[in-house]
C-alpha cells in the first residue's frame, strides 16, 4: 500500500496519480475535507493555473536546475487538459492577471472535484487523521497516528506541506519527520506575505491600490515585481509586495542588512515625470500627479517633497522638482516586520531538491520515501505558479512510487 500523508493539493494530485497506475492508496489528512489551501486561493475562485510557467521567477537555495526540470516535468497545456478533461472543471484565462481561474470561479468544485477524481481511480481518503512519524521498518514503511494507530505502507507520499496559513492545517509536521529521518532542508521562511511598518504611518493611505513598479535589494541581489500595490492599515500587501516579502523575511532569518524596497508609483520613469512636471503655464502640480496616481497618494507625496497642492508646475524650483520625481520613481519603502507564517500563502526552503531523484522525487537514501508540494526548498510568485508546482510534483511522486508498487 502506498500512504500519501497530506490531502492537499500535492497530496491529492499525487493519490490520484499513485491510484491511476494501480496501486492501493491511503490518503490521509489531518483536517475534516482536506484541500483548505485550494479553497481558500484566488479570493475563493482559485487560480488553478498561470498562462505562462517562469521557472526564473521561482526562488530556492537548491539547483534552479533540478527545480526547472521538476516544474517542467509536468508542461503547462497538459495540466490544464487534465483539469478540464479528468477533474472536469472548465477553465477561463484571465487576461489582465494571467490567470486561469474555473470558470465558475468556484475553489469548492476544484478541491471537490480533485477528491472525487481520487476516489473514482481507486484511493481511499481517511479525514480528521493527524500523522505524527513516519518510519523506515524493513523494506517498507509504518505511518504513526496521532490516535496511536499505524499503518504499514510499502511506500509513503510526504505531501504535509510547510508551515504557512496554519490553519490549514500546515503546521510543519512533515518537515519534522523528514528532518528526523535526516533529510538535509534548508531554513525555512515565510514567503509571499505581507509587510508591516511599526509605528503604521502610511495608515491614512489605507485602501488605495495601484500598479506600480517594486523593487527590493539585498547585498548585492536586485529583484523587481510589476503588479498590485495595495496599503494596508498595518503595512503593505498586493502581487507585488508578496513577489518580493521573501526579501525582508530572509534577510532577518540570517541577520546583516535588512532589505530596502523602492517603489515606482506609475508607468512614468524619472524623464517621463520632468517632461510632464516642464514649468508651463498655471497647471497646479496636484493636478498632473492626481492625473496618474491616487488623489491621496498624490497629495501625500506632495506634502513629502514639501509642495503646497495650490502650487503650479511653473512656481516650483528645480530641487523641489527633483525631489517630487525621486518620491515618484524610486520611493524608499519603510517597513519593519512581516505577517509570518499566519499570512504566507507559502513556505521557502525545506527539503533541498538534491535529495531527491529528480524522476520519481523518491529520497535518494530512503527507499520508498517520496516527496512533493511545499515539502520541497521551492516556490514561485503569485498567480498560480505554486499550484503548478504542487501539481506537477504530486504527479511525479505518485507515479513514482505506483512504478515501485507493482515492480
Amino acid at each position: 500500500m502506498i500512504v500519501v500523508v497530506g490531502g492537499g493539493a500535492a497530496g491529492l494530485m499525487a493519490g490520484i496519480h499513485a491510484a491511476a497506475g494501480g496501486a492501493k492508496v491511503l490518503i490521509v489528512e489531518r483536517t475534516a475535507d482536506g484541500g483548505r489551501k485550494i479553497l481558500i486561493s484566488g479570493g475563493g475562485r482559485c487560480n488553478v493555473l498561470p498562462s505562462k510557467l517562469e521557472p526564473g521567477r521561482f526562488v530556492t537555495d537548491s539547483s534552479p536546475h533540478s527545480l526547472r526540470k521538476l516544474l517542467l516535468a509536468w508542461p503547462l497545456d497538459e495540466q490544464k487538459t487534465f483539469f478540464e478533461g479528468e477533474v472536469g472543471i472548465p477553465l477561463a484565462l484571465e487576461p489582465e492577471t494571467g490567470k486561469f481561474f474555473p470558470v465558475s470561479n468556484r475553489a469548492r468544485l476544484v478541491r471537490d472535484g480533485l477528491i472525487a477524481l481520487a476516489r473514482r481511480r481507486g484511493a481511499e481518503l481517511q479525514f480528521g487523521a493527524s500523522v505524527v512519524d513516519v518510519q523506515p521498518v524493513g523494506s517498507g514503511w509504518r505511518v504513526v497516528l496521532s490516535s496511536g494507530q499505524t499503518v504499514a505502507a510499502s511506500s509513503v507520499i510526504l505531501a504535509a506541506g510547510g508551515l504557512s496559513v496554519p490553519a490549514t492545517g500546515s503546521d510543519g509536521t512533515g518537515l519534522a519527520i523528514a528532518e528526523r529521518l535526516g533529510l538535509p532542508i534548508s531554513p525555512t521562511y515565510p514567503a509571499l506575505t505581507p509587510l508591516l511598518l511599526d509605528p503604521p504611518v502610511h495608515a491614512g493611505l489605507a485602501g488605495i491600490s495601484l500598479s506600480v513598479t517594486l523593487t527590493g535589494t539585498v547585498g548585492k541581489t536586485v529583484r523587481s515585481a510589476r503588479g498590485g500595490f495595495l496599503f494596508t492599515h498595518h503595512g503593505y500587501s498586493g502581487p507585488s509586495v508578496l513577489d518580493l516579502s521573501h526579501l525582508a523575511t530572509r534577510a532577518r532569518l540570517v541577520g546583516g542588512a535588512p532589505a530596502a524596497f523602492g517603489v515606482r508609483w506609475s508607468e512614468e520613469d524619472g524623464g517621463g515625470w520632468r517632461d510632464l512636471l516642464v514649468p508651463k503655464g498655471a497647471e497646479q502640480v496636484a493636478t498632473v500627479v492626481r492625473r496618474r496616481l491616487p488623489a491621496r497618494l498624490a497629495d501625500w507625496l506632495l506634502a513629502e517633497a514639501k509642495i503646497g497642492a495650490e502650487r503650479t508646475v511653473s512656481q516650483i524650483t528645480r530641487d523641489e522638482r527633483n525631489r517630487l520625481v525621486a518620491l515618484l520613481t524610486d520611493y524608499p519603502l519603510a517597513w519593519t516586520g512581516d505577517e509570518g507564517y499566519k499570512k504566507a500563502e507559502v513556505t521557502g526552503g525545506g527539503v533541498v531538491l538534491g535529495a531527491v531523484q529528480a524522476a520519481t522525487l523518491e529520497a535518494k537514501a530512503l527507499p520508498g520515501l517520496f516527496l512533493c508540494g511545499e515539502i520541497l526548498d521551492a516556490f514561485g510568485p503569485i498567480g498560480g505558479h505554486n499550484f503548478a508546482w504542487a501539481w506537477a510534483t504530486g504527479r511525479t511522486a505518485g507515479v513514482g512510487a505506483a512504478r515501485r508498487e507493482l515492480s
